[in-house]
């Protein structure tokens, strides 16, 4: 579903020298299957999450969704492409204000199916996001927690075939966190869909097939011997 060849990508620094984000990046994720990726800030893991959403170029390498080359991609595409087949959950919890949580959800729906088909979808994911009772309720009705929840659902809706997960439990607490964690790894399972999860959170290993170490623009293993973290264990 997805493969990342020898992504490369610089920044130039405040004192005008190239500052090495991506290294050579190498790997893939194959349908059914959850990918955790760890980092400290600033090692690159958002970057290289917008250069698989096509909204930045890489400097050299490729990404192949489905053996296409994203940097073939016209902007109608690339569009539809994040539209439809990727599912991104980033860090921000920007939501539309004034309309309720449901309708936030449906949003990537627009266009695709009617207003009350796009509630029929969604509704089982909020049930299952801890949701059912905040459908109604308006953004500044809700906690971070909660708006986060939202936006996953949001995410979800299309039952897109490749989900980009941001730190998708960042503002949730340890219970809400491994509910949420262990409902992504269903969905790999129950849609046969390819997930790449960028986090902080060690007991993400335990639900993901593989887990890689992201540090000094280089993609490294992430187990028992670095952080303390348990290895996946998966199956």
């Amino acid at each position: 579903m997805l493969e990342l060849r020898q992504l490369a990508k610089t920044y130039a620094s405040g004192g005008g020298e190239l500052l090495t984000v991506l290294d050579g990046i190498s790997m893939s994720v194959q349908p059914g299957e959850l990918v955790a990726l760890y980092g400290p800030s600033g090692s690159g893991k958002s970057t290289l999450l917008n250069i698989i959403a096509a909204i930045m170029p890489p400097d050299s390498g490729a990404v192949l969704v489905d053996g296409r080359d994203t940097a073939t991609f016209d902007d109608q595409e690339a569009s539809h492409y994040r539209k439809r087949q990727l599912g991104y959950i980033n860090q921000s919890l920007d939501l539309i204000p004034g309309i309720s949580a449901i309708e936030n959800a449906t949003l990537k729906l627009i266009g695709v199916c009617s207003a009350r088909e796009a509630r029929r979808r969604v509704t089982p994911i909020m049930e299952r996001l801890g949701l059912a009772d905040r459908l109604k309720n308006h953004p500044d009705q809700l906690s971070a927690g909660e708006r986060q929840r939202v936006l996953l659902a949001r995410a979800l809706a299309t039952e897109p075939r490749l989900i980009l997960a941001d730190e998708p439990t960042g503002n949730l607490d340890i219970q809400r966190s491994q509910e949420v964690l262990a409902l992504l790894a269903s969905l790999c399972d129950e849609r046969d869909v390819a997930m790449l999860l960028v986090t902080h959170d060690p007991a993400a290993a335990a639900f993901a097939d593989t887990a890689h170490e992201l540090s000094n623009g280089r993609l490294t293993a992430y187990g028992p011997q670095s952080n303390g973290a348990v290895a996946p264990r998966r199956s």
